[in-house]
Formats: structure tokens, sequence, C-alpha cells
């Protein structure tokens, strides 16, 4: 079928704000111009894109399949059209990670340095997203490459290109408000404290409920947030018992206290991954080489 780009490119500035208004801004066309182009590829494609009322433009199921598509396409475009911009100018084209906030301070940070350092004229952009929402990211081509924790149910195998590091994750908790220093207890006997964790879009979370229903064992967790620094906070308080990945752990950490536990926690891993769809830039290639595998 043969259809203009622009087409294309009309319906995914509209399907992304869900504005035919915000649409005819951002391409610097008239918003009768922006309409005529949606209902000119909905003709080509009979069938309709949009639901148009006085208030709001909402997609058709078809309009969300059409977007799914097109959005990747479009960000492969940019891509594309940065790298080789960047590559004129600067030598290997803008370096662009997705990763968690946690994932940036307590590991990335380090390899983000030397990189600088070897290419003091490429420029970095980190994107940070939970580890789910890194892999959607990736999958529609708004990042180069993506550091993430593992087991991660969103993230394909084949994108994986290097185990860079293994962890554990631990209950921590003041001894203070909590004495079970001496002791080893169960997630059965766990429950009967304030857990703290991660929000449950978070892989750490889906990893401690899978953990505990293995165990036939349903976890209510007493406060859920998207920072592993803010539980370490509260664990600190006294607040409860939080679930952290151990490479959070540093020396300001010290007078909180690893729970010990009857039952094993499995270890995990922190990968790297890229799309395997799309070509991967220099910049990526070299980055990746700094990377330790595991």
């Amino acid at each position: 079928m043969d259809i203009n780009y622009e087409l294309y490119k009309v319906f995914y500035h509209v399907a992304t704000s869900l504005s035919f208004s915000e649409a005819s801004k951002q391409l610097y066309i008239s918003q009768s111009a922006v309409s005529q182009s949606i209902k000119t590829l909905e003709k080509k494609l009979e069938q309709p894109l949009f639901i148009r009322s006085t208030k709001r433009v909402q997609l058709t199921p078809a309009g969300k399949v059409l977007l799914k598509h097109i959005e990747p396409a479009i960000n492969l475009i940019r891509r594309g059209e940065t790298q080789l911009f960047d590559s004129g100018s600067l030598g290997l084209g803008q370096l662009h990670i997705g990763a968690s906030d946690t994932i940036c301070r307590y590991f990335l940070v380090p390899y983000l340095k030397q990189f600088h350092k070897k290419f003091p004229n490429v420029p970095i952009k980190v994107t940070n997203a939970t580890s789910p929402g890194c892999v959607e990211l990736l999958t529609q081509g708004k990042v180069d490459l993506i550091v993430t924790n593992f087991p991660n149910s969103n993230l394909n195998h084949s994108y994986i290109q290097k185990i860079v590091c293994s962890f554990t994750d631990v209950f921590i908790a003041n001894p203070a408000h909590f004495h079970l220093k001496q002791q080893e207890i169960s997630f059965a006997e766990l429950r009967q404290y304030p857990i703290l964790t991660l929000d449950r879009k978070s892989t750490t979370s889906e990893f401690l409920h899978n953990l505990f229903l293995q165990h036939q064992l349903e976890l209510i967790p007493q406060v859920e947030l998207s920072s592993n620094d803010l539980l370490i906070d509260l664990a600190r308080i006294g607040l409860g018992i939080a679930f952290i990945p151990d490479y959070c752990l540093t020396r300001e950490s010290g007078e909180l206290f690893i729970v010990k536990t009857k039952e094993t926690l499995p270890s995990r891993e922190i990968v790297a991954s890229v799309n395997p769809t799309l070509p991967v830039t220099q910049s990526t290639e070299e980055f990746l080489k700094l990377l330790p595998e595991v």
C-alpha cells in the first residue's frame, strides 16, 4: 500500500498528543490540514483511527495498533538523523541510556565517568524509568540501550547483550526498633512486621511478591515507594523493614542491619540490553565494552 510518510507523521503527532490543535502546533501546519491528513489516512486504511468528540480525542482499537508500529519507526528515523548529525560533528554520536534511578546511582556512574573521559565530546543522555519502563523505551526505539534488573518479565532474552552484575536482595531494619538482629525468621513470621517495598510496577517488587507466592504466602506491604533511597530512609527511622538490592547498602547504612531469613533469597542480575531489531550505534558498542561481564 502506497501511503505518504507525511500522513503517518501527522497521525503520530495526533496519536501521542490526542489533540489536533497540539499536533498542528508541533508540525507547524494548520489544524484543518491535520484533520484532512487524518481523513485521508483513514480512507486509505479503510477504518477509523480516532474517536472525535467536542471535549477529547481517543484512539480506536485500530489506531492503537497502528501507533504501536508507527512510534518505533518514527523514533528510529529520529535516532538515525541524530546519529548522522552527531557523528559528523562529534565522532561517535549521542549515547542514550535507559535505567532506573537506583541503577544509575549505585552502578552506572563509574562507567559513565569512564566513557565521558574516553569520549569527552560525545553527549550522554540518561532517561530514568522502572525496569519494565526501560524495556518499553527500548522496544519503541527511544533509547540505544538499557541497564536493568533481571529477571524482568517484560524483557525478551534476545535483547540481553551481557550480564554485568550479580546481586542479592536483603531485608534491612533499625535494631533500635526491631529486635531481630540475632534471629533468623521465616517469611511467614516476617509478614507480621511492617514491610517496605518498591511499588508493584518495579521488577524488585514483582520478584518479592512471586517469592512469597512460591511459599504459598501473600505479601501485603505497609508502604510502597518508587525509590530505594526512600525505603532506606524509612527503615532508618524505624517505620518498617525495607526490601532492597544489597548494592544499595553504603557506609551511611551502617546503623541498619540485615534481617536473616530461614528461606534463601535467590540472586538476581543487572543486564545490559539492546533492541536486536534496531542498528546498534558505535557509541553504544563502545559503552558496552566498558561494562563488566559476569
